[in-house]
């Protein structure tokens, strides 16, 4: 690849990792005392996840790049328009070139195909169905023929990919069975995960609108469809655990995870103050979670855009380590 795998590691996005990476473990956990757990496969689904992701958005990077989109931005910001503008940084610097990227697309999802043989070794031949279904459904999010994520149903994508798909399919490849409480928490991780994703594009709705790009933000219409949307994407996944606990499908330990509504809500606030063009003080606060180097990112006028994308990729994180927990302690 001629660049360093930690290069590549730095481009293929790790901030986003969370999003993936801890639906995974907490697959894992749920899968804790299951009589056929095993280990070998726990590990691989993981690290699997993990090159998978990253590999999908270097393949993003890829598709981006082939459809101008840097270039397209560039003229967005031009004109005047607020936006995320950042993309594929490393092509346009002309730090590596497109057959590079090429190549390190190759080794992640060389990897991710290694761990996904060991995963089957460990189990049996079903997984590949989720395997194929991730990869097919991953691939049409920027790739043609399909392009989900330029025609209004990316978000669906993220959903299926990093709520569904990923928690059943791990679940099943260490344990060798699948439930209805991974069936449902599948679901509310999902439509969490999901919000990162639709929180973005409301962020970028003028500039993707722009650049011909079709988003689940531009689906919602107006300002107010678009906050009805993330309203339900951040009040859902706390009903379907209320309704498990209220039901006696759940340890009522697990309504733990209303500690995370009012962050929820106030992103909900926050992208509605976006919308309607509300300026407000950009400081992160500690309730938030964790930030990174938020005066880098002010600097790079992108504080705006990351304290609401960070916040919604902690909701993610604080959800699942509260199920985890609960599970490690209650079952």
């Amino acid at each position: 690849m001629r660049k360093s795998i930690s290069f590549w590691w730095s481009n293929a996005r790790p901030i986003s990792l969370p999003q993936s990476l801890l639906p995974a473990l907490t697959a894992v956990a749920l899968s804790i005392g299951a009589s056929e757990f095993n280990w070998i496969a726990a590990l691989a689904s993981v690290a699997g996840v993990i090159f998978l992701h990253l590999g999908l958005n270097l393949m993003d990077d890829w598709f981006d790049y082939k459809e101008g989109s840097a270039e397209a931005r560039a003229k967005v910001a031009n004109e005047g328009f607020r936006g995320r503008m950042i993309k594929y940084p490393y092509l346009t610097s002309n730090e590596a070139t497109p057959s590079q990227l090429l190549k390190a697309i190759a080794v992640f999802m060389g990897i991710a195909a290694t761990m996904g043989a060991v995963a089957i070794l460990a189990r049996d031949l079903r997984i590949l169905w989720w395997v194929a279904a991730g990869l097919v459904i991953g691939v049409s999010y920027s790739g043609g023929p399909l392009k989900l994520g330029y025609r209004g149903l990316g978000e669906l994508v993220i959903f299926l990919m990093f709520g569904p798909l990923l928690m059943t399919g791990a679940y099943y490849a260490i344990t060798g069975t699948v439930d209805w409480k991974i069936g449902s928490l599948s679901i509310a991780v999902g439509l969490l995960v999901t919000n990162i994703v639709y929180s973005h594009s409301v962020l970028d709705s003028v500039p993707d609108q722009k650049m011909g790009k079709k988003t689940m933000a531009h689906l919602m219409g107006s300002a107010k469809g678009q906050i009805v949307f993330s309203a339900l994407l951040n009040t859902l996944p706390y009903l379907i655990v209320a309704a498990a606990v209220i039901f006696g499908k759940m340890h009522p330990a697990y309504l733990a995870v209303l500690l995370v509504f009012p962050v929820s809500m106030w992103l909900v606030g926050s992208l509605n103050d976006f919308v309607n063009n509300r300026e407000v003080p950009i400081e992160p606060k500690k309730w938030m979670g964790p930030m990174g180097d938020f005066d880098k990112y002010r600097k790079a006028g992108i504080d705006w855009f990351l304290l609401r994308w960070l916040t919604a990729r902690n909701i993610v994180t604080f959800f699942c380590t509260i199920i985890i927990v609960v599970n490690l302690i209650f079952g």
